[in-house]
């Protein structure tokens, strides 16, 4: 496995301290590792920004540093929009075909991108079939750039193994895979070594963070006692220290015969807070953990 660093870790989003894109290419190769995901929107890689003149001084850092970016990150909601008159769907597939220009300027093959959120008075059916339709126009696009469109398993729609299996069969394009994470099977319960294995395959990528749960409850007055509440509330901490089985995802991606790109992400509050020592412990500590858990392969091979 390739080990990559996503530049949210390091973006300001949960208040951690802010790099600008050249600064946190830098930085990935100080902390060790060989690639970078790089977010496609400010105060990254917005497409309103990165024009010739930005992304050759990206490619600049990039071959001074040694690192390569292996993946452009799209923020994506493909759910239908409150106001149909506006052409919502049709500005993120021109996002997604902008980020993929920016990709391949820079050496990228994936682009990263997530289904959609369930949307009130709306059919999950019918928002099945609209991500389908979407997911292919982008597909069809990106592969002029030789493109490979990545979904994570983030958003509502297809969240499950299963669903995001029976997603990819109805996209039916080469060049749209699984970005295939633990932490969203984990917190839903499924088996995480049996759903590497299944998922392996069809995965060109997976995003690592570690997070503990804590149960959350409701003080009930008239009971003088406490109601159970949903979901637990969880909080990011260092990799490894965490409730997600990730000795047992890795297995099972190997198992399965993945041997693509590793990401590690900050991208929530982070138990020690978000100083640049503390992101940059949590970075380093990531590429230890994985040579001492996923091998020695996990330092040099590519995806």
């Amino acid at each position: 496995m390739r080990l990559g660093l996503f530049s949210v870790s390091y973006a300001g989003y949960w208040g951690q301290e802010r790099l600008p894109v050249e600064a946190f290419i830098a930085r990935a190769a100080l902390l060790g590792y060989e690639s970078v995901m790089l977010a496609g929107k400010r105060p990254h890689l917005s497409p309103l920004d990165a024009d010739d003149r930005a992304l050759d001084r990206v490619r600049g850092v990039l071959g001074e540093s040694g690192v390569a970016c292996a993946a452009i990150a799209a923020y994506t909601d493909l759910s239908p929009s409150s106001a149909a008159e506006v052409p919502t769907l049709e500005m993120q597939i021109a996002y997604v075909d902008a980020l993929a220009r920016i990709a391949q300027t820079l050496g990228a093959s994936i682009v990263r991108v997530f289904t959609a959120y369930e949307s009130e008075g709306h059919a999950p059916h019918a928002q099945w079939r609209l991500v389908v339709d979407v997911l292919r126009e982008m597909s069809d696009r990106v592969a002029e750039r030789g493109i490979v469109l990545a979904v994570q398993n983030h958003h509502d729609i297809a969240l499950d193994a299963n669903a995001a299996l029976e997603l990819l069969h109805d996209v039916d394009r080469p060049n749209c895979r699984l970005a295939f994470d633990a932490w969203s099977p984990a917190l839903r319960g499924e088996p995480l070594y049996e759903t590497a294995v299944r998922m392996a395959p069809h995965t060109v990528m997976t995003t690592n963070a570690d997070y503990v749960r804590f149960a959350r409850y409701r003080y009930q007055p008239a009971m003088v006692n406490y109601e159970r509440a949903a979901p637990d509330l969880v909080r990011a901490v260092r990799f490894g220290d965490g409730f997600i089985d990730y000795p047992a995802f890795f297995r099972g991606l190997r198992d399965g015969g993945f041997n693509g790109l590793a990401n590690y992400e900050m991208c929530s509050p982070l138990r020690g807070g978000g100083s640049i020592g503390n992101l940059d412990a949590h970075a380093r500590h990531y590429v230890d953990w994985m040579r001492g858990h996923v091998g020695p392969r996990a330092e040099s091979e590519s995806p």
